[in-house]
């Protein structure tokens, strides 16, 4: 995701990119986190999307709407 180093500096966000192999996904230790399965996004502690790609404008309103 190319745009979420651009987001993270407009609104002076931490950004996390997690990448793991498929196996390590599926394993009980990451489903223990209680982390989504991936691709997924999240901000703070709420799934944006899971299993589909999102917009850049999108993005943009629900980190928007978060800071609000």
């Amino acid at each position: 995701m190319n745009m979420l180093p651009g987001l993270g500096d407009k609104y002076n966000l931490e950004i996390e990119i997690i990448s793991k192999t498929r196996d390590a996904y599926r394993s009980a230790e990451y489903l223990a986190t209680g982390l989504p399965a991936a691709p997924a996004l999240m901000l703070a502690d709420e799934i944006l999307v899971q299993g589909r790609p999102i917009s850049e404008e999108s993005l943009d309103l629900a980190i928007r709407h978060h800071l609000a």
